[in-house]
């Protein structure tokens, strides 16, 4: 146990000392994270409330986009947390970090993985913040805004997340994206809200899928009936 703890300390220190190498630095806070220490959950918050301002900012790129991917490992690193947050206690902080990454959805790029992330319970947590950040993305998307990366996918990937918790408001959250951005792309990351639930609303959102998307997209709005069934 004494050694467990010294461990942590250490890397604890390392996270927060501003001589060590922001790569060091960020694999400490990673790790702490994954492990559900409370210290890691802390600085995933603090790091998202100033995203660029963070030591290890663009230390890690992601290959598709050229942007930093510190923010997606982030992500998962708080996913990986569920399985220690009982024994820690730091389910209460797990959940407050997820939802100050989800409020960086609009600006920062997390490779895919933030729609996929996200467990039911903590969805019906942070709704108000999906909310606000879809709407956030949704403007700038419809001024014309330059964007880093694939905004109306990861924005649609959100609204995905939130199918097996509420299905009008998935529903909504994914067609105020596609009416100002409707890439091959985003409409194929659509389909996953009609995987996840089901209902009259969900079989007129895929029928629109169907309608306005490629013959992959529509391949797989097929292929998503009969797996709903």
């Amino acid at each position: 146990m004494d050694q467990e703890r010294d461990r942590v300390a250490a890397l604890i220190r390392v996270m927060n000392d501003p001589g060590a190498p922001p790569m060091e630095r960020f694999l400490a806070c990673r790790d702490l994270t994954e492990e559900a220490e409370a210290a890691g959950f802390e600085a995933v918050i603090r790091a998202a409330g100033d995203p660029e301002g963070t030591p290890w900012y663009d230390y890690s790129i992601d290959r598709k986009f050229s942007v930093d991917s510190t923010f997606s490992q982030l992500a998962l690193a708080v996913d990986v947390s569920s399985y220690e947050i009982e024994e820690k206690g730091t389910a209460a902080l797990r959940r407050e970090a997820f939802r100050a990454l989800v409020r960086l959805a609009d600006t920062q790029y997390f490779e895919d993985r933030l729609g996929e992330l996200i467990d039911s319970a903590t969805v019906r947590a942070t709704l108000d913040e999906i909310q606000d950040v879809v709407g956030r993305g949704v403007r700038a998307l419809a001024a014309g805004e330059e964007q880093r990366f694939d905004l109306a996918t990861q924005l649609v990937d959100l609204a995905c997340s939130v199918a097996p918790v509420d299905v009008p408001a998935s529903v909504d959250l994914a067609m105020s994206v596609l009416r100002v951005s409707a890439s091959p792309r985003t409409l194929e990351h659509a389909v996953t809200i009609v995987y996840r639930a089901e209902g009259s609303e969900i079989r007129e959102f895929g029928e629109y899928l169907a309608t306005v998307g490629n013959e992959r997209v529509r391949t797989k709005v097929r292929e998503s009936f009969g797996a709903s069934r």
